[in-house]
């Protein structure tokens, strides 16, 4: 049999398999929906109960502006974190409170730039190297954080935490994806909510993230009338734009410098599809290799990573990876949250006034 014939059944073989796991997945979500209307259940009375005043949703005399979601997995809300940083860090001392998902310490901790991603999460080390003039936090109980953070702060952002119901934030903000939109979804496990879709009401602003470029207005304006936009929230649309430089730990290259190249894609985030489709549309040759949200790599994994010429990572893989993979073709490319230009004025003008309202109130 020839190489090209081997390879052809390979990758037929291979589709075949990830079409029936994909088949089988959706199957067992399915005849897992009785649970999910239990937990729909559950969750619905939880938040009834904080409606109704039974369970207590605390106020802070500092203003709260809390980023958020209704389902698991990849939504934005990192770059948008940043975006929020980027333009209120000039009129505010910032603070980010994060859980620090998958660290292996406890407790409040705050970030430094020379901790590492198994000590306070991959996300809140980012904001911090990023960042290193403000505040960066973690803490599952956010309640402590917030105690801990009030005197250093102006404003404080709450990374994921739209369910943590026993804080009250000045400003909530729900993001869902173009292609994965929560009107479209199902409780877990027989879809991704964490909630009912009607936890949504509690947002102050939707925004629909990962808008693809070019997106027609007329699509934009048919999930507009689709939203369920309450008289005191605000819609806005944003995209992912990519940066035009890679980096490592020395020194930044254009993104062109990966052109004639093979190279491999390494990425642990739960939505890369973005990411590769950028990739591909730029002609680049690479190789992905895909992994879990948040994954923390194997002895084994850092070893057949070390084998490869060129890496190419997400900012967010990058802080688990550079200390390492100690060479220097490892770079990451970052990303930024885009709101769409004509609403972009609008959207930070909202936010602005609504912790000045807050301060002031």
């Amino acid at each position: 049999m020839s190489k090209d014939k081997s390879l052809s059944n390979f990758s037929i073989f291979t589709a075949t398999n990830l079409s029936l796991h994909f088949t089988m997945v959706q199957i067992l979500r399915k005849l897992l929906f009785p649970f999910a209307i239990l937990y729909g259940w559950i969750t619905g009375f939880r938040n009834f109960l904080f409606n109704k005043g039974v369970l207590e949703s605390r106020e802070y005399k500092t203003p709260l502006v809390c980023v958020g979601n209704l389902s698991v997995g990849g939504t934005g809300k990192s770059p948008m974190i940043e975006y929020l940083i980027s333009f209120l860090k000039e009129d505010y001392s910032i603070a980010v409170l994060s859980r620090g998902y998958k660290r292996e310490t406890s407790g409040f901790l705050e970030v430094t730039e020379i901790h590492n991603a198994a000590q306070v999460g991959d996300e809140p080390l980012q904001f911090k190297k990023k960042y290193p003039d403000i505040t960066v936090a973690v803490c599952a109980d956010r309640r402590t954080g917030i105690a801990k953070l009030e005197e250093k702060a102006d404003v404080i952002l709450l990374d994921d935490a739209f369910q943590h119901r026993k804080v009250s934030p000045a400003v909530t903000i729900l993001l869902t994806p173009f292609h994965d939109l929560f009107i479209e979804d199902y409780m877990l496990p027989t879809g991704n909510l964490r909630e009912p879709r009607s936890g949504s009401k509690r947002a102050h602003c939707l925004v629909v993230t990962k808008c693809p470029p070019r997106v027609p207005y007329a699509k934009l304006q048919e999930i507009e009338l689709r939203m369920p936009i309450y008289n005191h929230q605000k819609l806005y649309f944003s995209s992912i734009g990519y940066s035009r430089e890679i980096f490592n730990k020395t020194e930044s290259l254009p993104l062109e410098y990966l052109q004639n190249k093979n190279f491999t894609l390494v990425t642990g985030i739960a939505d890369p599809s973005p990411l590769v489709n950028f990739l591909t549309e730029k002609e680049f040759r690479f190789t992905h290799k895909a992994f879990p949200d948040h994954h923390m790599y194997s002895s084994a994994e850092i070893e057949q990573l070390k084998e490869k010429e060129i890496i190419l990572t997400t900012e967010k893989d990058y802080m688990r990876l550079h200390d390492k993979i100690d060479k220097f073709a490892l770079f990451y490319l970052p990303i930024q949250t885009e709101v769409l230009k004509e609403q972009a004025e609008f959207f930070e003008d909202f936010i602005i006034k609504s912790i000045d309202k807050k301060r002031l109130g």
